[in-house]
């Protein structure tokens, strides 16, 4: 090694030769470590950008139209919570006994479990009216315990979810439970909220588009705690519970007012049953979305297990799982189209509109039962969605326009006891027929039959001359 002088008077260091080869065997460029470091941080990076961005868009869609000043706002966030923390419990335990279970034996046990599960709300939820209507004042308390309970419930689960033991099953029947109870709950505080360019309908749009964006989200993370095991996507649900409770306690005070409010009694049928009179358009609406309702409960329980195994006729060769995703993600984008249709149909008679869905999805329902095949599955999801959708922005709509504003929290409220009941019947009646090893296709006949002749009683009714007519609501 020696030193040589350069003419600019600096002096350079000469290495040996070996030292040479080994220098220029390093990689001129940054190191892997650095160039992982580097992606990693511009990927971190993009994702924060895009969290704040998704963030503020989504602060910015729940505060517009005045819904930041009148509270609405915190209620939109309660309910993507909600929405969220539903999604996450039923992907951590679509794993459990629902799809583990040989379907040999399945048609006992699940029977055996969806009846313990559907019972106690079939008694419970006429309670949840009468219960709010005595206690208005704790409304923010009674939507924060619907959140707590599950929140308590899937702490539970999650620690029993390998097992499946008593405590599993107890657990999720408390959530189901009190998922159908945040419903009606939710339902009596939201004419309190409304800001004054709002209608009902459209609070009714923005809370469905915020729940749908909020599963959406919500799914894939469950789906990848799940991935590591059940119980990382139930403690996800729990963190997510749990923080809806707290928002639910901090809704704005005015949620638990009842000042100028009357109570009102709804009969199964949608009657009112305690002297105030309110107009025939919103009963028959009520009647026609308990059918839309009655056939969204039936499917749910009926196909998730009848599609376990599709038959061949189906001409599906996929993983099962795989189809009963098509037709839950159908239902889903019908559900959001309705939404969407349900504001540029704003000018329709929404009297007519409901009846108008009801018969739709009839029609679908016997043509798809006639002809029944993967895509006809997944038509029928798309169907079911849109008419539940548009059904019900068509009861608000009335709700808002025909009930007079002291009865029209009441209404409201005991309006959802009543779709959450024939959700129940539509499940026991799958239930049974699942029970009984009726294929998809016979199962479809069986509940087109009682919808048609469930939509011939609503026109019948529709059409026919009040006997003793009351006096209409302004």
């Amino acid at each position: 090694m020696h030193d040589e002088g350069l003419e600019d008077g600096t002096r350079r260091l000469d290495l040996p030769e070996d030292a040479d080869r080994d220098r220029g065997a390093e990689p001129s460029g940054p190191s892997a470590a650095q160039r992982v470091r580097r992606v990693s941080g511009a990927v971190g990076r993009g994702v924060a950008r895009g969290g704040n961005a998704a963030f503020v868009g989504a602060r910015r869609f729940t505060h517009s139209g005045g819904a930041g000043e009148s509270g609405l706002s915190r209620l939109l966030e309660l309910h993507a919570f909600n929405t969220a923390g539903d999604a996450a419990v039923a992907i951590s335990l679509a794993g459990t006994l629902f799809f583990t279970v040989p379907t040999d034996e399945a048609s006992g046990q699940v029977a055996l479990f969806l009846v313990l599960t559907m019972l106690p709300f079939a008694v419970v939820a006429p309670l949840i009216g009468p219960f709010l209507d005595r206690f208005r004042r704790g409304r923010r308390w009674a939507i924060g315990a619907t959140l707590a309970i599950r929140a308590f419930c899937c702490w539970v689960l999650a620690g029993s979810v390998a097992d499946e033991s008593a405590t599993f099953f107890l657990a999720a029947l408390g959530c189901l439970v009190s998922s159908k109870a945040y419903g009606v709950t939710r339902a009596a505080a939201v004419p309190r909220l409304l800001p004054r360019e709002f209608t009902l309908v459209k609070a009714n749009s923005r809370i469905s588009l915020t729940g749908t964006a909020a599963a959406a989200i919500s799914a894939p993370l469950a789906g990848l705690g799940a991935t590591i095991g059940a119980e990382w996507s139930l403690r996800y649900a729990f963190l997510l519970f749990v923080v809806g409770t707290i928002l639910a306690i901090l809704l704005p005070p005015k949620v638990d007012s009842s000042e100028g409010e009357e109570q009102v009694e709804l009969s199964p049928t949608g009657e009112v049953t305690r002297g105030i009179v309110i107009p025939r358009a919103v009963v028959n609406a009520l009647r026609s979305n308990s059918g839309l309702r009655l056939l969204t409960g039936f499917l749910t329980i009926f196909m998730a297990f009848s599609l376990r195994e599709p038959p061949a006729s189906m001409g599906w060769d996929h993983n099962a799982t795989i189809l009963l995703g098509l037709v839950v993600g159908g239902a889903g984008a019908g559900n959001t189209i309705g939404v969407v249709l349900g504001n540029l149909l704003r000018s329709r008679p929404p009297e007519i509109v409901v009846v108008a869905v009801l018969v739709l999805d009839v029609v679908v329902l016997a043509a798809v039962s006639l002809a029944f095949t993967w895509w006809t599955a997944v038509l029928l999801g798309v169907t079911v969605g849109l008419c539940q959708s548009l059904g019900k922005l068509s009861l608000d709509a009335l709700i808002q326009r025909d009930v007079r504003e002291s009865i029209r929290t009441s209404v409201f409220a005991r309006s959802e006891t009543l779709l959450q009941l024939s959700w129940v019947i539509g499940g026991m009646a799958g239930i049974g027929l699942f029970t009984i090893d009726a294929t998809p296709r016979v199962g479809l006949l069986v509940i087109s039959g009682v919808l048609v002749g469930w939509l011939a009683w609503v026109v019948a009714r529709a059409r026919a001359r009040p006997t003793e007519p009351g006096p209409a609501a302004p």
